[in-house]
């Protein structure tokens, strides 16, 4: 008998430690928002001499309104746990998944938000799996919100775009997509954190691998697989296209926080064609906490560019870059917060001498917003913001596409968007 509570004893003490060198958490956030778009295009052509007839079509507004999700912060649902392997060493995992809370339509049906494991200790961290992209960080980080809802940093939304490849079609619909766009998140990645006692200094390096078959030689590179496998000798093989490298170094201490990143992603890359398309972006953030006010600002540069290995008479596609800045701040007010940026995008396209144009397309946005806090984890908020476009720039704070029929009349104008919401977070 007292063998046997001997035993148990020794289970239980041994399941209590185990417990205490592990921890499994489950955290999340619901968040839902009233919203409003409206987004006007305009027909700027007149009578011409080939055409003194023509008839002006005038302006079209193009308007929604729908209760959203992810206007404060991004809805989500998540795991996340840590062991301690002793000797400072420990590993973990993060499962995170986006939720779309105002329907119902997507649940835990991917973490496409962050799906990594890691091993830390005295020399840092290494992560593998679907992660935050370098370059991203700065657009989050330093934008006064957070890179979210209507009021979303202009810089972001801009690049984003900018750096789509592959597939651009959701799998399945309603379903985040994993493929197609490396800017704000990199699957397939291997990356190395910093640790945390450099005396404020951190920074990462992320690679992310394409996962396309390579062929050697290459003269046996198929012209083309469909998805399902089907060689199809209409379509160009990818063999590149995928590939990210990238990184982040950066400075917090005290009221301020600087930091710099790269990442270059291969967004096309066609063997038989003989090109080769980058994106590369660099950006430069910095915040500072006056109490009072945290002033933020933000500037950054994204160049897509494609290389031939047998340049076309023509010159073949020009070069595009993309540059802008950012500059905000939060006010403290009682439990709230008031949030206010101000931000500019311009495309430089490189065209060929004597080409007319009206000017590089750009994009001016202003946004303001008010946060309650009601607790810890709960809060009211507002937000209003605004686009200008110029030149054939066509970017929206959200809500229905620019109205283009016929296509090449209309001219995107403003954007406008606003929404009231509520963030709760476990």
């Amino acid at each position: 008998m007292l063998r046997k509570n001997l035993l148990a004893l020794a289970a239980l003490t041994a399941a209590s430690a185990a417990s205490a060198q592990s921890s499994v958490t489950i955290f999340g956030i619901v968040d839902a928002a009233v919203a409003g778009f409206s987004n006007r295009t305009e027909d700027r052509n007149g009578p011409t001499l080939l055409n003194p007839a023509y008839l002006n079509r005038g302006s079209v507004k193009s308007s929604r309104t729908e209760l959203r999700n992810s206007g404060y912060n991004n809805s989500r649902l998540g795991f996340r746990g840590t062991e301690d392997l002793g000797g400072g060493l420990a590993a973990s995992f993060w499962l995170e998944a986006p939720i779309a809370n105002d329907d119902g339509q997507q649940g835990i049906s991917t973490f496409a938000r962050r799906s990594t494991v890691s091993l830390s200790g005295g020399f840092g961290e290494i992560r593998l799996g679907r992660d935050y992209a370098p370059t991203f960080w700065n657009d989050s980080v330093f934008d006064p919100f957070g890179a979210q809802g209507s009021g979303i940093n202009l810089l972001y939304a801009a690049s984003s775009l900018f750096s789509a490849f592959g597939p651009s079609v959701t799998p399945v619909p309603g379903i985040s997509n994993v493929t197609g766009n490396n800017y704000a998140r990199v699957s397939n990645s291997v990356g190395y954190f910093l640790p945390a006692s450099l005396g404020g200094f951190y920074g990462q390096v992320m690679y992310g691998l394409h996962e396309n078959t390579k062929y050697d030689p290459g003269t046996a590179t198929p012209p083309g697989v469909s998805a399902t496998g089907v060689l199809n000798p209409g379509a160009v093989a990818i063999t590149r296209a995928g590939r990210y490298v990238g990184g982040r170094i950066g400075y917090a201490k005290g009221p301020l926080d600087v930091a710099v990143s790269y990442g270059g992603s291969t967004t096309g890359d066609a063997y038989y064609a003989g090109t080769t398309t980058y994106v590369k972006t660099m950006n430069l953030g910095a915040s500072y906490d006056f109490g009072v006010v945290k002033l933020f600002g933000e500037a950054s540069r994204s160049k897509r560019e494609t290389d031939y290995e047998t340049v076309p008479i023509l010159g073949g596609v020009p070069d595009v870059v993309l540059s802008g800045y950012l500059v905000g701040a939060t006010v403290p007010v009682g439990p709230g917060l008031i949030r206010v940026s101000y931000a500019q995008v311009k495309y430089d396209t490189d065209l060929p001498p004597f080409t007319l144009t009206v000017g590089d397309p750009t994009a001016r946005k202003l946004a303001v917003g008010y946060v309650h806090n009601l607790s810890k984890r709960t809060a009211l908020y507002a937000t209003i913001a605004r686009i200008k476009n110029k030149n054939g720039a066509s970017l929206t704070v959200g809500g229905p596409a620019f109205f283009n029929s016929p296509a090449g009349v209309f001219t995107p104008n403003t954007s406008t968007g606003y929404e009231f919401g509520l963030r709760h977070a476990f």
